[in-house]
């Protein structure tokens, strides 16, 4: 065991802080801390991982992946991050770093593991390992997928060294708004409300042409808003015994159909469950603007920030398995 500093001793309150008060943050840190599978997301960087060589050695792989969840949980660039550990008793704590004997990674150490997830597309796969976890603690995929979209903006100004807006995201109008950037593309199961597939695409593409790839074959119901209506056809050729519950659009020729009004809102009372993970990911998390350029960068943070929302969302049953 490392011998304790009093660096380490102060930050975990052995009597240099007898008045310091339990925070929300500690709260969520120790949950997140006690039901991540800490074990099985490492298994799948670590064939990636730079290895003990002649060189300076690698900091821990856990240790680096808790760094980056904090990076999503707190929403915190590189720089933004490393002055956070320097400066947050709690977060220098749930990563396991001693200020009396070691320093926190710089800016440039976190930049180049994510550079490696992304160049490995290892946010896709820590999502599907997280899944598979879920799954096998007893949360199975049910009957039913709930379907939908949603945008993350990115810079319009054309104020850069480019001189010029990203060429991977458009433009795209939602009501009477225009909007620019990409657009996230989510399948959630409709029973356990936890997303079980993802596409990021451009802005302009039409929620309907991911349908597909949002869906795992196994359905009896899709549900989706009128984006999906009439999409019978590509439904039954990825999941052929699966019904079309998605909303019908009710207005015709300017009447309203009642009765279609009142099946939409039934469908809704279900469909709901995919504003939840929405919510986890863009008002939790923070995931409302694109941080970097390009779509695949910006689709491994997409993932990452999916497959932690799903381990938020699930934190009351994983907290009753850990506890004895």
């Amino acid at each position: 065991m490392k011998q304790q500093t009093l660096a380490m001793a102060a930050d975990q309150g052995s009597g240099f802080e007898t008045r310091r008060k339990r925070t929300r943050r500690d709260e969520f840190l120790d949950t997140m801390n006690s039901i991540m599978p800490w074990a099985e997301l490492g298994a799948v960087v670590e064939p990636f991982y730079p290895k003990r060589g002649n060189g300076r050695p690698p900091i821990g792989l856990e240790r680096m992946l808790r760094i980056h969840f904090i990076q999503h949980w707190f929403n915190l660039a590189d720089f933004a991050c490393e002055e956070a550990l320097y400066d947050s008793t709690s977060l220098r704590r749930f990563v396991g770093i001693d200020l009396g004997c070691e320093a926190v990674p710089d800016a440039t150490t976190l930049l180049k593991f994510r550079r490696l997830l992304e160049t490995n597309k290892l946010g896709e796969r820590l999502f599907a390992e997280v899944g598979r976890v879920l799954q096998a603690s007893g949360m199975k995929l049910s009957s039913g997928t709930i379907v939908d979209a949603t945008l993350i903006s990115a810079p319009s100004s054309t104020k850069n060294e480019q001189k010029a807006r990203d060429p991977e995201m458009h433009q795209t109008r939602k009501g009477q708004q225009w909007y620019f950037g990409a657009k996230l593309h989510i399948g959630v199961d409709s029973q356990s409300g936890l997303a079980h597939s993802a596409v990021v695409t451009a802005a302009n593409v039409h929620d309907k042409h991911p349908l597909p790839q949002l869906l795992h074959g196994q359905e009896q119901r899709v549900y989706g808003d009128s984006a999906y209506a009439s999409q019978k056809a590509l439904i039954r050729g990825k999941a052929p015994k699966a019904r079309d519950f998605t909303n019908q659009r009710t207005r015709r020729a300017g009447e309203v159909d009642e009765v279609a009004r009142g099946k939409n809102r039934n469908k809704s009372k279900i469909r709901a469950r995919v504003e939840h993970v929405f919510a986890v990911v863009k008002r939790l998390w923070g995931f409302t603007k694109v941080r970097y350029r390009g779509l695949a960068k910006n689709a491994n943070r997409a993932f990452v920030a999916l497959a932690l929302a799903n381990v938020y969302l699930s934190r009351r049953r994983l907290m009753a398995q850990v506890r004895p």
